[in-house]
């Protein structure tokens, strides 16, 4: 009777994903340090400097985070002077981020983080934009099956 292969992490699809995530996240950590930002910190202020006083709510949504992972990384950001957080006057359980101007003038900063990670990628634009889009196929199709 033929055995069945030994499963191994480097037959699996979802390792791969791991292990660039990890990667990614080698190459952003001295990219954001001279800003005092974390990975997720950095992507709620990319969030906010496209669209400024934004709710909580919004901002987990367009990052794909549930609100008890966002308050305290929010709360920081707060603590950093980076953003303010205000309650809704007609509902108290929504709140609104905003930028301060610090935070605002961070953005200056943080300009040539994406073209650094994308020269760090050795792929052209073209390249980028398929994988960006198999990898949108990707999480739509696994978003689907959950």
């Amino acid at each position: 009777m033929p055995q069945d292969p030994k499963l191994t992490p480097d037959d699996m699809l979802c390792f791969d994903v791991y292990a660039m995530q990890q990667a990614f996240n080698r190459l952003y950590k001295p990219l954001l340090a001279p800003l005092g930002l974390t990975y997720p910190q950095y992507l709620v202020m990319v969030v906010l400097w496209s669209e400024d006083q934004m709710p909580v709510g919004r901002i987990g949504a367009r990052l794909g985070l549930e609100s008890s992972t966002l308050t305290p990384l929010i709360k920081r950001l707060e603590l950093a002077g980076l953003v303010t957080r205000s309650r809704d006057l007609q509902d108290e359980r929504k709140v609104a981020v905003t930028l301060t101007q610090r935070g605002r003038a961070m953005e200056t900063q943080a300009r040539e983080i994406p073209r650094c990670v994308e020269a760090s990628t050795g792929m052209d634009s073209a390249e980028i934009a398929e994988l960006r889009g198999r990898l949108a196929r990707l999480h739509g199709a696994l978003t689907a099956a959950e």
